[in-house]
């Protein structure tokens, strides 16, 4: 099958169930998130599949305003990157046998993870179609729900990471092409546009020449497989079949609504939010110097005004563009995304198709044993409400 036919088949084909759950390429492994829990499934170097589930806490019931608009996609991008640095300690605590083996991968992991972070469907907001299909079967090394290595995975052995993934974000996606913008263009209010343009179009650049780089290495062109298992399995989902390898291998790699579409769009984003603000007022008003001051404000403006950004562009891909998939405006606002995802996915083998399923059966079963129970108290309720009708009218 070629990569045109995957492009045209992921808009065409776009299955009728239009799932809120999604998920994340691990090293050896899959995460999936739905409403109410994420379960990673890790291929073990013995050959078995490890399973973690763990309960999906959001703040979201307590505090309302976190649903919305714009403010959604930064609480969605916040609460992905959590569950994503979680997950990839997970994995790679056991996808390992050696202990500096997986030291080194939790740190190349957690360097890479906000680039590998692929949320497939809304995380916020989900669809209103009934999670289906099958309760999971028990998995080689499968863990209780309340395994104990998630808590290490949030505790201190990832802040250092972490924060070392962030800095690097930072660093190669705004300090850097920002540098680049000044050299070529000159200091920032004496040609504005032509600043932000550069600017822009380096941090583009930047952002694909890193995912091809790390594209190269054995352990990320692995992860980049189990992406497009996570596409597959979703896809197979989507369309209502049984999730099996046989019927997820027949779906293409590519996804509609991947979150590589939004983190291209951030950057397109980016340049209209920074080149309508007002900067060049405050570096006015405040006197900023030439130089190292004035690029020290424009970098931090940029840094404040990353939320803005994330917000604005997660209404767009994932809330209007990712339920619209036909509409020929969608098409194009989707397709330097698409593109992308020849980057960031590969053909996976059975093995990682059979982790994605293993994940993705666990978050189903739990909804559907929460629906159930919904119901469940429906029906007790409604049969509370008729026998206290029947005595009143007796």
């Amino acid at each position: 099958m070629t990569k045109g036919n995957d492009l045209k088949r992921a808009f065409a084909e776009d299955g009728a169930r239009k799932t809120h759950v999604g998920g994340q390429a691990l090293l050896e492994g899959i995460m999936m998130r739905g409403k109410l829990n994420w379960a990673v499934a890790v291929r073990e170097p013995g050959g078995g599949i490890y399973v973690e589930e763990h309960d999906l806490a959001s703040g979201r019931k307590k505090n309302s305003w976190l649903t919305w608009p714009f403010v959604r996609g930064c609480t969605a991008l916040v609460e992905s990157l959590a569950l994503g640095f979680k997950a990839l300690a997970i994995a790679a605590d056991h996808a390992f046998d050696d202990e500096d083996e997986k030291a080194e991968a939790q740190a190349e992991a957690a360097v890479d993870a906000a680039e590998s972070l692929e949320v497939a469907a809304d995380p916020v907001a989900p669809s209103e179609a009934a999670a289906a299909s099958h309760a999971s079967q028990a998995a080689e090394g499968s863990a209780s729900q309340k395994g104990a290595s998630a808590e290490s995975g949030a505790g201190f052995s990832m802040v250092i990471p972490m924060v070392l993934g962030a800095v690097m974000g930072v660093v190669l996606f705004i300090v850097a092409p920002a540098a680049l913008a000044n050299l070529i263009a000159g200091e920032y209010d004496e040609r504005t546009l032509a600043w932000n343009l550069v600017d822009g179009v380096g941090r583009v650049a930047i952002f694909i020449l890193y995912i091809w780089l790390i594209g190269r290495m054995s352990d990320i062109r692995r992860m980049f497989m189990y992406h497009g298992a996570e596409h597959k399995t979703i896809h197979c989902f989507e369309h209502g079949l049984p999730l099996t390898p046989e019927n997820a291998r027949s779906f293409p790699r590519l996804h509609v609504r991947c979150g590589t579409a939004f983190l291209i769009m951030v950057m397109v984003i980016a340049i209209i939010v920074y080149t309508l603000v007002p900067l060049n007022a405050l570096i006015s008003a405040l006197g900023v110097p030439d130089g190292p001051a004035k690029f020290a404000l424009v970098v931090a403006v940029r840094v404040l005004l990353m939320p803005l950004i994330a917000g604005i562009s997660y209404e767009i891909t994932v809330k209007w563009a990712g339920s619209r998939p036909e509409n020929p405006v969608v098409k194009v606002i989707l397709w330097p995304g698409m593109q992308m995802q020849r980057l960031t996915t590969n053909e996976p083998d059975d093995g990682q198709l059979e982790c994605a399923i293993t994940a993705m059966e666990r978050v189903l079963a739990r909804e559907e044993q929460a629906a159930r129970e919904a119901e469940a108290a429906e029906a007790l309720a409604a049969a509370a409400d008729g026998e206290g009708g029947s005595v009143s009218l007796s």
